[in-house]
């Protein structure tokens, strides 16, 4: 489980950065739902991308005691990607640069991503493959998860977070500024598609340690509902002409 993270371990990570890096550290960023506010305390990660003006086997060998410090500390391991590549890859990432581009907080260096463009085209795509793709990992895990109130409470909960950064996409494909909280996120795509969002304040509820408990068929009903409105999303990006 992640530990507390101040500005402090922040700032003593830079620098062991700095210190193994030296001038080939361009850039430390925290981007998602830490650099957003929106981290659930001691449970949500705080996710870093670094980039180096270049990357050998060596230069990430040095990174290994300042990562192996943030990892003691319940961290995932940050991406790495050199300036060039960040420039040149949006094509084939376009929805983890746009939710680094949205929610970041600039630790150390430049903003890499004032370089960056997204392609409209690229981004409909691997928004409605991402759907797809965790549409049909979703109810590959309903099948053992159904016995279980507190399985089938996990996977809606855990679930959402990627469902709502997805959702982000889809705003930014229909041409509105999308939110970065993930409650208004899901708020504003449940306006403008005309979905049904009690689901999903239900699982909002849930995150937070709110709401009563759910009865096995509360449950049940719960996770079909909330396929169904998933389901909706998709079938409206689906009719997205590309560019």
């Amino acid at each position: 489980m992640p530990r507390k993270i101040d500005s402090t371990t922040l700032e003593q990570l830079v620098s062991d950065l700095r210190a193994a890096h030296g001038d080939n550290l361009a850039s430390v960023v925290l981007y998602g739902s830490a650099a957003a506010g929106d981290q659930i305390e001691l449970r949500s990660d705080h996710n870093l991308l670094i980039a180096l003006n270049r990357i050998t086997s060596e230069d990430l060998r040095l990174a290994q005691a300042p990562m192996r410090k943030w990892q003691d500390l319940g961290q995932p391991v940050p991406v790495y990607f050199t300036v060039a590549e960040l420039q040149n890859a949006a094509d084939v990432f376009p929805i983890e640069f746009l939710q680094m581009e949205k929610a970041r907080k600039i630790l150390y260096g430049r903003d890499p991503f004032e370089v960056v463009k997204i392609s409209r085209a690229n981004l409909r795509h691997q928004t409605e493959y991402e759907l797809r793709t965790k549409l049909i990992r979703l109810r590959r895990l309903f099948i053992p998860a159904s016995v279980s109130v507190e399985k089938l409470s996990a996977l809606m909960s855990d679930s959402l977070a990627s469902f709502a950064s997805l959702f982000r996409a889809v705003l930014i494909l229909m041409g509105q500024d999308p939110p970065i909280a993930k409650g208004d996120t899901l708020r504003a795509t449940v306006g403008l598609l005309e979905l049904d969002g009690a689901p999903f304040e239900r699982i909002l509820e849930m995150r937070t340690g709110k709401g009563l408990p759910l009865t096995e068929p509360d449950a049940n009903n719960l996770f079909s509902a909330y396929m169904s409105q998933i389901e909706r999303v998709i079938d409206a990006v689906d009719r997205i002409e590309g560019e």
